[in-house]
């Protein structure tokens, strides 16, 4: 497993290397091996951390893939700060970007004036993200990818011109995610616009409007296509995604086997959370060309659909495991899920204890689905998602269970009840209650049949030699 480990890093940092040199010498800079040498495996090193799971070397390989030397080096770099996914900023990168911010009570914010240091690649890349000296950063606004920003533009200063630099910078901002049109109704890529051309008359970088509008018409490529997840024309490939991005900020699902009920059920009830905020028009943007009307329409139109897809998929799941998590409660707080359903299976075995052996078949006419949405995300739970994780199976028989057995209209119903017992306002006996007795029973029996047949087993323990 380690060698493999190992010659997936070479591969990875190889393919890097080879993008850096392409894109760098396209663009008319000097490549250094040493220093090129050295971004690449800055680059792999810190997108290989051990809680990566989505925004991997392949994702950035991906947002990169069809684009031109300036998209292909922002998609490099503009992933490399995720401060909530590996816990901070590793002491590689940090290099980078010590002499600009510092942290003050857990946040990163930019040093003030004084002690500022006269750098024009960080004045370039700050004046076009519009931040300023003693600006806390957000991590939900724009902080990694400003800091990413500044790294690829440290990294990349003595190969290439500043212009080149700050284009790369504008595609990077443009990455940042799920932002609305402001008071006024201008839009992100608006908004950078204007802020590019305030960097090209103070800068004199020389960029005419017809510059500016394909900068940032790139821009907006580049950052639709980190997204494009999102209007993948199959929702089990978008929920793939998705699952892949709850171990990125629950690092305990990690531990396939331990991580807790209500740790899970957490970051299901973030997920949909999300999924509700979350509106199509916020997901992919538009500038002058960039993408056409109907293609547009058409990644709303998807994106509208798998969010759709999601947020009752997730529900029905939050569902189940309320259940599981208000029966778990009557033997502890923090009771780990193999505890209650059984260990996932590994290495190609399944164990004989799991609760899904002891749940009967529900005939799906006894509740089925009403609409072409419903008919599909019973699909996707009873014959699963494309890919199984590694803390979790594609399939979910419990959910595909209840959903059989009392229907999507009363899952509905009965969700507010669930985030009541989560919110404590309602205790676990009084949310079990206001669910179908026979669905509980049921589920109640096949815990404790798991727990029969781990009994079994220790019984037949032979102590005797």
């Amino acid at each position: 497993m380690e060698f493999e480990r190992d010659q997936e890093l070479a591969e990875d940092q190889n393919r890097c290397l080879e993008r850096l040199n392409w894109a760098v010498l396209h663009l008319g800079g000097k490549a250094s091996p040493t220093q090129i040498d050295r971004i690449a495996r800055l680059i792999i090193q810190t997108m290989t951390g051990p809680w990566r799971f989505f925004h991997t070397p392949e994702h950035i390989f991906e947002v990169g893939e069809t684009g031109d030397a300036v998209e292909i080096l922002a998609a490099l770099f503009h992933d490399l700060v995720y401060v909530q996914v590996d816990q901070g900023v590793s002491v590689n990168i940090s290099a980078y970007i010590s002499a600009f911010v510092k942290e003050i009570n857990g946040k990163l914010v930019i040093r003030d004036s004084s002690e500022l240091p006269d750098d024009r690649m960080f004045e370039m890349v700050t004046g076009i993200f519009g931040f300023s000296p003693e600006q806390v950063l957000i991590p939900t606004a724009g902080q990694n990818e400003f800091l990413s920003a500044v790294i690829a533009a440290k990294c990349l200063e003595h190969d290439l011109q500043p212009e080149t630099i700050a284009q790369i910078a504008a595609c990077i901002e443009a990455t940042i995610p799920f932002r609305s049109k402001s008071e006024s109704g201008q839009s992100p890529s608006d908004r950078l616009y204007e802020r590019l051309q305030k960097i090209n008359q103070s800068s004199d970088l020389g960029w005419s409007k017809e510059d500016l509008d394909k900068i940032v018409e790139r821009s907006v490529r580049l950052a639709n296509r980190d997204v494009k997840n999102f209007a993948y024309p199959y929702s089990a490939d978008f929920l793939d995604n998705t699952w892949n991005l709850l171990p990125e900020t629950n690092h305990d699902l990690k531990n396939a086997n331990s991580y807790t009920v209500q740790g899970y059920r957490e970051s299901l009830q973030k997920m949909e959370g999300f999924m509700h905020f979350l509106k199509p028009h916020l997901v992919f943007q538009r500038f002058g060309k960039e993408p056409d009307e109907a293609t547009y329409q058409e990644l709303i139109h998807r994106t509208g659909r798998n969010l759709d897809v999601a947020r009752l998929y997730l529900g029905s799941k939050l569902l189940s495991i309320a259940i599981i998590e208000a029966l778990s409660r009557r033997i502890g707080r923090d009771i780990p899920v193999a505890t209650m359903t059984g260990e996932l299976p590994s290495r190609g075995t399944l164990p004989q204890s799991q609760l899904e052996n002891f749940l009967p078949t529900v005939d799906v006419m006894r509740h089925p689905p009403e609409t072409d949405l419903e008919w599909e995300v019973l699909g996707l739970l009873e014959k699963g998602r494309n890919q199984s994780s590694i803390y979790d199976i594609k399939n979910s028989p419990v959910t595909t269970f209840l959903i059989k057995s009392v229907g999507f209209g009363d899952t509905r119903r009965l969700l507010p009840q669930a985030k009541a017992f989560f919110a404590e306002e309602i205790s676990p006996e009084e949310f079990l209650q206001s669910c179908d007795p026979t669905v509980v029973e049921t589920i109640t029996n096949g815990i404790l049949q798991v727990f029969e047949s781990r009994k079994a087993a220790l019984k037949g323990v032979n102590l005797v030699k």
